[in-house]
């Protein structure tokens, strides 16, 4: 179509000038509008394509050229006519129709923001230059709608190859719909042992296979305000796993979740000064907050508290004891001790701009390695800390991220050779970009340099991030559950309820929440 357009934007070119050297006259040509990139396209429900109705006519005939155009000069002047934009897309078009086409789709995950897309299109465009045989497109779409948006693709029979970065909890709503990768392993002759086997058995799934390949880790840690600390007079949060807090001071103590309750509220402030250890504190005015687990949902913040599930082995749903230990803590900690601020809080300009940790406002922030996206309008000092315990129990939980071959894909040797690409050659731009670190131990070193550019004044221990990977969870938070959307769902409505609710009995809320995964896990089976 674009290559049928440009031909007659030419021949009308060439009609203008003809009639112009004899005196005639004709409106201008509409131009075109200018196509996506061919890297980088919305996904939307093809419509058919509206005629451009041609511009009015001008009131005055264009001027009549002085000499008759000869055939080469004619033809000099329509090479210069064409746009270079159309010229790009007609290669583009010509290289599609001559290859493989592997369509990359980006929603489920990261992948939205500027300097992502424009990495992933670097990415894109070097793959298409590197060989000639497999033309390789990517489409983007919002996180918000990347769910709808997938799953029509899927069911009107247009899936793309090839989904991601996606970690556990994206792929979810499409289990049994991923590839097994471990027949295009064995026909490439791909080495699984460049990653650690922990990192592959990670991606092996109980009846549908290998469905990934180690790409990116995140693991969780905490980021604190050290101006803040500072003017608070508290030591800094422990860099070692197993390290006291505060050793040799007067808040010597365990690092667990007791402890950062403690100095979360000494380092919770109201506009008059009075931390919220005082009398005199407002819970009404407060101008900072202690601690906060950024951006997590119902199983990720009690999952700080030790691994668990809301399915047993049978199937049932259930609550553990140490997750409701968890929720008892957040409840208190934003509605009693005031050192969590609630969503209300959370939502406001004190904290909302341009995020919790970022403002300023925040001491401590639990949060996942990726959050390196998004520290850079944060003007003071911060650093990395370990997870604390509970009950003698330390947990990082982790996320993990890869890119997923769908099983419906028509072209998967192809598609493969460019998800190889994906998660090797291309790794260190994309990981860059994602905050994810290497799951090939070997690249850390490089990848972390990268951070401290991004980041040249903080002096950031990342060997805490490192070390993190020591305290997975297992069963992981974003595993999957029966009827896994509507049970999600619910486990979100409750988790904002907490933060959003201080009137309520939570332990009674908490036995509604088991009674109703029960029903729709039931739902399920029916």
């Amino acid at each position: 179509m674009r290559q049928k357009s440009t031909l007659l934007v030419l021949m009308a070119i060439l009609l203008t000038m003809i009639l112009a050297a004899c005196g005639g006259s004709t409106p201008p040509v509409a131009e075109e509008p200018a196509a996506d990139s061919t890297t980088s396209e919305s996904v939307e429900v093809a419509e058919p394509q509206e005629e451009v109705e041609p511009e009015a006519e001008p009131e005055e005939a264009p001027a009549a050229v002085e000499e008759e155009a000869e055939p080469e000069e004619v033809q000099e002047e329509m090479e210069e006519e064409a746009e270079p934009e159309e010229v790009e897309e007609e290669m583009d078009e010509s290289m599609s129709e001559s290859r493989t086409v592997v369509r990359w789709f980006v929603g489920l995950g990261t992948g939205q923001n500027a300097e992502q897309v424009e990495a992933q299109e670097a990415v894109v465009e070097a793959f298409n230059a590197s060989q000639d045989s497999i033309f390789l497109e990517m489409e983007i779409v919002q996180n918000d709608v990347a769910y709808d948006t997938l799953a029509t693709l899927i069911a009107s029979g247009n899936a793309p190859d090839i989904i991601g970065p996606v970690g556990v909890k994206g792929s979810n709503a499409f289990s049994g719909q991923w590839a097994d990768l471990q027949p295009l392993v064995d026909a490439a002759g791909y080495d699984l042992e460049q990653y650690p086997q922990a990192a592959v058995d990670f991606y092996r799934v109980e009846g549908e296979g290998l469905i990934g390949l180690p790409f990116a880790v995140f693991p969780a840690h905490l980021f604190y305000n050290k101006e803040l600390f500072d003017e608070a007079g508290l030591p800094y949060p422990p860099q070692t796993y197993g390290e006291p807090y505060g050793e040799g001071t007067e808040f010597e103590g365990a690092w667990d979740w007791a402890k950062v309750r403690e100095i979360g509220m000494i380092l919770t402030v109201d506009e008059n000064g009075n931390d919220a250890t005082m009398a005199e504190f407002n819970p009404d005015s407060i101008v900072q907050f202690g601690y906060l687990t950024m951006w997590t949902d119902g199983r990720g913040f009690p999952t700080h508290f030790g691994s668990g599930n809301f399915v047993d082995s049978s199937g049932s749903a259930t609550i553990p004891d140490h997750w409701r230990e968890a929720y008892d803590w957040l409840y208190a900690g934003i509605w009693e001790d005031h050192f969590i601020p609630s969503q209300a809080y959370q939502d406001s300009d004190l904290l909302g701009v341009p995020n919790a940790f970022a403002s300023g406002n925040l001491g401590i922030a639990g949060v996942h390695l990726w959050f390196t996206c998004c520290l850079g309008e944060m003007s003071g000092d911060w650093d990395v800390a370990v997870m604390p315990s509970w009950n003698d129990t330390t947990t990082a939980k982790l996320h993990a991220d890869t890119f997923r071959l769908l099983d419906s894909s028509e072209n998967k040797e192809a598609a493969f050779e460019v998800l190889t690409y994906l998660v090797g050659e291309a790794s260190g731009d994309l990981l860059a970009v994602y905050g994810g670190m290497p799951a090939r131990v070997e690249e850390t070193a490089v990848f972390f340099q990268g951070q401290d550019s991004n980041y040249p004044d903080q002096e950031v221990n990342w060997q805490v991030a490192v070390d993190s990977l020591n305290y997975p969870d297992s069963p992981s938070h974003e595993g999957n559950m029966p009827n896994f959307n509507k049970a999600d769902e619910r486990i979100s409505a409750f988790y904002s309820l907490v933060q959003s609710d201080g009137e309520i009995d939570l332990e009674a809320e908490i036995d509604t929440l088991l009674e109703d995964l029960q029903s729709i896990f039931d739902e399920s089976e029916s």
